[in-house]
């Protein structure tokens, strides 16, 4: 697996929505509920998890279950476990797949994805404009969702994580800039710093989760929903295509925020 830290692909006004986003995952991530120790904070994970992450089965059938994780530890004939009972909550699941791309399982779930998202989405951004990218990178996130929920519709594990909607991010940065020059880092013996092609450095990557996808995997703690990330990068190529090289960017909507350009810098 190679590890990008900076393209080489100027700017030309900054990334207001990438930078949110950014921000949002990392505020909301610090808002889960990590306190607690052993049984206790399993089961209070458990329960907000429910609440606010998508569930395959409930976004195919639409059907909430009766009993879920209260987020309390009772003591049962088996000994100590997580209390069930009905929900006190109204979920509904389509709004749970928006919920679910702002919540990560840990740092290192979080910082991958961020780190993705800063050296990618700036450029697609630049290139879509800032609302656009917003919607494009919402329907990429809803798409990779379903479309995993498609190919597992009797999983009624967690699905969280922004890996759907970045996914997308990077299939529309293959598309609008395949020759753009990306640093990475190779792990040979050492991290080996090398600048490769994007289409090189993307299409590794989506090779990767195609072979991963092979395997059974769900974004809960331990695996990973690699079909979503397939679903989303295709979503991202093909909303992106219209902006391929050689096609005028969209024109940006003019106003205090989104009328403002800045010089154009190297990513970071």
């Amino acid at each position: 697996m190679v590890i990008p830290v900076h393209d080489v692909n100027p700017v030309r006004r900054t990334p207001w929505v990438t930078y949110g986003l950014i921000a949002a995952n990392v505020v909301v991530f610090l808002l889960m509920p990590w306190s607690g120790q052993g049984l206790a904070q399993l089961c209070h994970m458990q329960a907000f998890l429910d609440q606010y992450a998508a569930v395959p089965q409930e976004l195919i059938h639409h059907q909430l279950p009766r009993l879920v994780p209260t987020g309390d530890v009772g003591v049962g004939a088996q000994g100590p476990g997580c209390v069930i009972g009905p929900p006190d909550y109204d979920k509904s699941p389509e709004l749970s797949v928006g919920t679910a791309m702002f919540l990560h399982g840990g740092w290192l779930h979080l910082l991958g994805n961020m780190l993705f998202l800063l050296i990618f989405g700036n450029n697609v951004e630049d290139r879509m404009g800032h609302v656009r990218f917003a919607l494009f990178y919402g329907v990429c996130g809803f798409v990779a969702t379903y479309g995993f929920a498609v190919l597992n519709v009797d999983s009624g594990e967690p699905l969280i994580g922004a890996s759907g909607a970045i996914a997308g991010v990077l299939g529309a940065y293959l598309v609008l800039y395949p020759k753009a020059r990306v640093w990475v880092l190779v792990p040979f013996l050492i991290f080996l710093p090398l600048r490769l092609p994007a289409w090189i450095v993307l299409g590794f990557w989506f090779a990767l989760q195609a072979v991963y996808s092979s395997g059974e995997g769900v974004s809960d703690a331990g695996t990973v929903a690699y079909a979503a990330h397939i679903v989303g990068f295709l979503a991202g190529m093909l909303l992106a295509w219209p902006l391929r090289p050689g096609t005028p960017p969209p024109p940006e909507p003019r106003g205090l925020l989104f009328g403002r350009r800045a010089r154009p810098r190297h990513t970071w």
